[in-house]
């Protein structure tokens, strides 16, 4: 722990503890929700340990909520999941090795792997994911625990405002990279094309195909550059 204090130092590590205390606001949020929803106690704090992914954990409690088949809320959940393929592959030299490795990639979400591309060294980033995958780690379940807990007593979770602290953390995270052209445009072109998608396709599909902005700018930097000419021999 010291290690990590020295490495990342005060603020870093105050936006991971901000980051944490945000996720556990609407872990309670999560928690309250699916008990007020009909689902036993032990059912959100299970999944908030085991799947450790808020998104696909809401989307599931939704859906079967609604009275969907628990098979395709499952579906639904790894295809919202399958965000973590391209953070893995911005992210390999953090999650470490062997059965470090296995450990890691549970503990990759948005915001580790965000707080971890907003440092500029190798070391810095490895502590900085670690660091907020372990709090997000600990916050997360604690929240949905509390929430299952005082679920009983607060009938409109959404009254409480707790659904907007999430993005506005994670809108926080991102602004500073955002003075890059390059990640600017990436990021304008894959939130246009969630935006226009949002009305046709199923919740948690407009964030896959916000891909396309990655995707986009990825091909426009792979194009062939003019050659130079050769110089002139004497």
């Amino acid at each position: 722990m010291r290690s990590i204090w020295r490495t990342l130092g005060r603020d870093t590590l105050t936006g991971i503890a901000a980051v944490c205390l945000a996720v556990g606001l609407i872990g309670v949020s999560y928690g309250a929700t699916a008990v007020t929803s009909g689902f036993p106690m032990w059912l959100p704090i299970a999944l908030s340990c085991v799947v450790l992914a808020a998104g696909s954990e809401f989307l599931f409690i939704g859906i079967v909520a609604a009275g969907g088949s628990p098979i395709a809320a499952v579906l639904a959940g790894l295809l919202v999941n399958a965000r973590h393929l391209p953070y893995g592959l911005s992210v390999p030299e953090v999650v470490g090795t062997g059965w470090r490795r296995s450990v890691g990639i549970h503990l990759m979400n948005d915001e580790s792997v965000a707080m971890a591309l907003a440092e500029e060294d190798a070391t810095r980033r490895r502590a900085a994911y670690w660091a907020c995958g372990f709090g997000i780690g600990l916050a997360w379940p604690s929240g949905a625990l509390i929430g299952a807990l005082i679920g009983t007593f607060v009938p409109d979770t959404a009254a409480l405002g707790l659904d907007a602290v999430f993005p506005a953390v994670l809108l926080a995270l991102i602004v500073p990279a955002l003075r890059n052209r390059t990640t600017l445009r990436a990021a304008l072109l894959g939130a246009g094309a969630a935006v226009l998608s949002a009305p046709f396709v199923p919740a948690g599909m407009p964030v896959l195909i916000a891909l396309v902005g990655l995707i986009a700018v990825a091909f426009d930097r792979g194009e062939p550059s003019t050659p130079r000419t050769a110089p002139e021999q004497p």
